[in-house]
């Protein structure tokens, strides 16, 4: 069953209409309503369009944390063969909201990580929706740096609200997981892709997306806060929620003038959870290209581009 955002609350209601009459049809093999649900599926189609051809950076989040999207396990499952998955930061524990592994894209060796949410209570729970502690980091940086050695690309998948807050993550020193994990990002020798599949949330999101490119969904976010927080530091006011949206040009396509997004991925109309195969084999697609365009740079550059990257951040945006 479709989940509906609070802002489709008009295309619930007419594509409810639809399927109510529809059902009365196969109860009743002499009605005949196939023009008026026709009718009804135009009109939905066109108010789909209508929606999301406009969307807010409020809508945007409201979209990139739909919990029918695609997340960090579907993209594995579909666009990676060979997938071994690699456990552990060899100190203090796995970390669930984070995997990672040897993989293959489209038949190329590479180093795949990413941020797993969960898609239903259970697994939420056990991903800790996404929300990495220390370990999760170290076991990030583990990765990265196994890949260096044997030099393979490494493609991270960003889905994450945040770095975990909790006392215990702070206890096993959370900020210096996440800088380390920033830095090895800074020295890997290989290329390093990054996609914001959902919503790139803080330090959480950084310390994967560090990358020589970044690539973002339609619809996904990018932030160094969530705009819930941002609003209650700034005005102390919750109701500000959609002003800090707007103030922190966090959608793809702010980040595209700013220089921080190189790409932005096409997304099915009515976002990735209304079409997820399409989004992924976008996603894969565009990887693949991404991968092959980074060959053109030679081996002792591509952490020079890297870092080069990184320090032009904003320009673009400012000399507009």
């Amino acid at each position: 069953m479709t989940q509906y955002l609070d802002f489709e609350k008009p295309l619930a209601e007419i594509e409810g209409k639809a399927e109510e009459l529809r059902a009365m049809a196969r109860d009743n093999a002499e009605m005949d309503i196939e023009k008026e649900a026709a009718a009804l599926d135009k009109k939905s189609a066109d108010l789909l369009k209508s929606l999301y051809g406009n969307l807010t950076p409020w809508r945007k989040c409201q979209v990139a944390r739909h919990p029918e999207r695609p997340h960090c396990k579907d993209y594995i499952a579909a666009l990676f063969t060979d997938y071994t998955p690699l456990a552990g930061d060899r100190n203090f524990a796995d970390d669930h909201a984070i995997m990672g592994g040897l993989a293959r894209l489209d038949g190329r060796a590479v180093m795949v990580i990413g941020h797993e949410k969960g898609n239903d209570t259970k697994s939420r729970i056990e991903h800790n929706f996404g929300m990495a502690r220390p370990e999760g980091y170290r076991k990030a940086i583990r990765l990265m740096n196994m890949a260096n050695r044997f030099g393979l690309p490494v493609v991270t998948l960003v889905d994450t609200p945040g770095a975990y807050p909790g006392k215990g993550a702070e206890e096993r020193g959370q900020s210096e997981a996440i800088a380390r994990a920033t830095e090895a990002c800074l020295e890997l020798n290989v290329p390093l892709v990054s996609v914001v599949i959902g919503e790139g949330g803080s330090g959480g999101a950084v310390a994967f997306a560090t990358a020589n490119r970044v690539l973002m969904l339609e619809h996904s976010i990018y932030s160094v806060i969530s705009p819930e927080g941002c609003a209650s530091i700034l005005w102390k006011d919750a109701a500000k929620t959609q002003e800090a949206a707007a103030a922190l040009r966090l959608t793809a396509q702010n980040l595209k003038e700013l220089g921080v997004c190189d790409t932005i991925i096409a997304e099915p109309l009515g976002g990735a959870h209304r079409g997820a195969q399409t989004a992924i084999a976008a996603v894969g697609k565009a990887l693949t290209a991404t991968l092959k365009d980074l060959d053109k740079v030679a081996a002792d550059k591509i952490r020079l581009d890297r870092r080069k990257k990184y320090l032009d951040l904003g320009k673009k945006g400012l000399a507009a």
